[in-house]
């Protein structure tokens, strides 16, 4: 596959605060959280299942990271 060919790809972290401070400090440009949908169960994390943040890596590939740490 030809560098940035790849669009969308995901990875699932359980702390997304966490996960987006370690791309920052490694110089990564990064969005800002985003929520997309809605959490029918907010509790514990507001954030799980719905909040993401997006980069694209040296090659062009562009990744989604979401948080999920729980299932219900």
């Amino acid at each position: 596959m030809a560098p940035g060919s790849l669009q969308g790809l995901q990875l699932v972290v359980s702390d997304l605060h966490a996960a987006r401070a370690q791309l920052v400090e490694r110089g990564v440009e990064v969005s800002e959280i985003r929520v997309l949908g809605e959490n029918r169960n907010p509790e514990p994390d507001p954030l799980d299942n719905v909040g993401f943040v997006f980069f694209d890596d040296p090659d062009g590939n562009s990744w989604a990271v979401q948080q999920i740490s729980t299932r219900g």
